[in-house]
Order: C-alpha cells, then sequence, then structure tokens
C-alpha cells in the first residue's frame, strides 16, 4: 500500500512540474531591434515569428455577451487560456484584473478564455477572483485555439497589438515584470 502512495505521490509530482515552464519564465524572447526602413516601432515591439491574428472570431463572455474580436483592432489585446483547476492561472490572474484596472484608459483590452469550464465555473471563479474583463467560454471551441494555437498548455497568454499582429507569447506562467514590458511595449 505504501509502494502505491509512493508512485501516486512522484506521479503527481511529475505532472505538476510538467505544467510549470522551464525555469518560470516565458517562452519567448523579446525582439528590441532598431526598426528597420519601412518597419514601425509597433513591428519592432513584436517578436520576430510574429503573425497577423485570426480576429474572424465571435465568442461568447460568462454572462452571453458576445466579444468579436474584429471591433479589438486598435487596442492592445492581453489574450489569456485559462481553467479554473490550473494553479499558475490563479498566481497571473490578479495580476490581468490589476493590468485591466491601471490601463484601462490606455487601449489595453484583457481578455480571458476558459478552455474547458463550464459557464457557472467560470462566474463562480470570476466571483473570487474578483474578475473585471471579459472571461470567454471556451469549451467546445477548439476552432478559436488551433488558430492561435497550438496551445500545449495552460497559462498560455498572447499579445496582440493595434494593428492585429500577434506579437509575442507566453507558455506557462510568467512572471508580472515581463508581462509589464510587454503591456508597456505595445501601449
Amino acid at each position: 500500500m505504501t509502494f502505491r502512495w509512493l508512485i501516486a505521490g512522484t506521479a503527481a509530482l511529475a505532472l505538476a512540474l510538467l505544467t510549470l515552464p522551464f525555469g518560470l519564465t516565458a517562452s519567448h524572447a523579446h525582439a528590441h531591434a532598431v526598426p528597420a526602413a519601412g518597419e514601425t516601432a509597433m513591428t519592432a515591439a513584436c517578436d520576430a515569428d510574429a503573425r497577423p491574428a485570426n480576429l474572424d472570431f465571435t465568442l461568447e463572455d460568462m454572462n452571453g455577451n458576445d466579444v468579436t474580436f474584429e471591433s479589438l483592432k486598435g487596442k492592445v489585446v492581453l489574450l489569456n487560456f485559462w481553467a479554473t483547476w490550473c494553479g499558475p492561472c490563479k498566481i497571473e490572474i490578479p495580476w490581468f484584473v490589476e493590468f485591466a484596472e491601471v490601463h484601462k484608459d490606455d487601449g489595453l483590452v484583457v481578455l480571458g478564455l476558459s478552455v474547458d469550464d463550464t459557464v457557472d465555473k467560470i462566474q463562480a471563479f470570476a466571483e473570487e477572483f474578483d474578475v473585471n474583463y471579459p472571461m470567454l467560454v471556451g469549451l467546445g471551441r477548439e476552432d478559436f485555439q488551433e488558430a492561435y494555437g497550438p496551445v500545449w498548455g495552460i497559462p498560455m497568454t498572447f499579445f496582440i497589438d493595434r494593428e492585429g499582429t500577434l506579437c509575442r507569447t507566453h507558455t506557462g506562467i510568467a512572471n508580472r515584470d515581463e508581462f509589464e514590458k510587454d503591456i508597456a511595449d505595445l501601449l
């Protein structure tokens, strides 16, 4: 019996460690190059592998309201894929709540996409964490996840610039300073 518990504990620890990114840092490198001829400062703020974001989606939030991504052009979007059961997500989401409040007049839009939770679970989570930004329902929306992914795990956070470019991606938990830098670079 003790051997089974030892095996189960080891497996649980291994699984937990697999959800964390290497070194608890973002999985991307910032591009800080001086803009080349014909390139804007905004483009230079994006990672080297930046690509157009797919804005051809309308998703429902936890309150049944439609969020049309095309209407977000002109804003900087922090799009976070998360779940109510995700430990690292519970660390990041309070930061996103603060970022949404601090930068609401600067053109930042924070969106959370719950990858596999029901509306009632999302609503309870949002209430517990005082979430002040739209929490989108991603259950059954693999098409959306594929458009931004591949989403290998959560949390996964995407930054979309004002022109609709998918500029930066964090796979796993990132630190607060990295998020603040991304926001400052794109605002």
